[in-house]
């Protein structure tokens, strides 16, 4: 499906759709209990020539090797227009994308079913975000980990995400004293970033496409929010981008994968 098919489909699935739907305050899942989701096993090398390596423990920011991939990864999730637009995208071009999702959101459990398949087909991946997006480093032991826990519950039961080596932290706030409980509790790699959309502000369509013209290049880590419907506008342009650089998205676990 070119560009122009791609955005005439995403259009009309979302006339009427709610725009932020925002946080529910309750522990929802989707609509059934998930099955577990296995993401397809992983391959000598993955999109681009990329071998995946075992996932590091300590903080990364960039992909490893000298290829042309491009980790775009996808926080919060506070817009459930975006959401859906985000994995539309997956579906309707194999982009592929990592998704660090508050589970206090109910924009996930909203799109679980779509995002099922994408799982096990290894086109999106995950980690974890928290699961009311907290600055870490200012509350308890205790609350760090009552935080991962939960959102790590979420993952499971709504989308059937058993697993994740990969954790950010909120505001990309942390220390050693953060990182090692996430590490105790199943997430080692603390993943930071190198490029971004610039849109943990209200930021323009423009400003998006601004931000993409100077990040998305080869071996980056570009973060973005799952939060401003302006994302929407643009991600035939960002795709188109993409193309003309002659990058190749991936997720990161095609970069790293998990240890056995």
């Amino acid at each position: 499906m070119d560009r122009r098919g791609f955005l005439y489909l995403l259009a009309a699935g979302l006339t009427g759709a709610a725009v932020g739907r925002g946080a529910a305050g309750l522990d929802l899942a989707a609509p059934d209990p998930a099955p577990a989701r296995t993401p397809a096993p992983a391959t000598p090398t993955g999109p681009g020539g990329i071998v995946a390596a075992p996932a590091p423990a300590g903080v990364v920011q960039e992909l490893p090797g000298d290829g042309p991939q491009l980790a775009l990864t996808i926080d919060d999730g506070s817009n459930g227009e975006v959401v859906a637009a985000l994995v539309a995208l997956c579906r309707d071009t194999g982009t592929r994308l990592t998704f660090f999702p508050n589970g206090s959101y109910r924009t996930w459990g909203d799109n679980a079913r779509d995002l099922w398949p994408l799982i096990e087909s290894g086109k999106v991946a995950f980690g974890n975000h928290t699961w009311s997006h907290p600055d870490l480093t200012t509350v308890s032991d205790a609350e760090v980990a009552e935080e991962l826990r939960r959102n790590q519950d979420f993952m499971r039961r709504t989308l059937g995400v058993t697993a994740t080596p990969f954790w950010r932290p909120p505001f990309g706030s942390h220390d050693e004293r953060v990182d090692a409980i996430a590490a105790d509790l199943g997430h080692p790699t603390t993943v930071m970033w190198n490029g971004t959309f610039d849109d943990g502000r209200v930021v323009s369509a423009e400003g998006l496409m601004a931000a993409a013209e100077q990040w998305f290049t080869a071996r980056a880590i570009v973060v973005g929010h799952a939060n401003q419907p302006s994302l929407t506008a643009v991600l035939d342009q960002m795709l188109a981008l993409v193309e003309s650089r002659q990058l190749v998205t991936v997720t990161l676990a095609d970069a790293w994968a998990a240890p056995a």
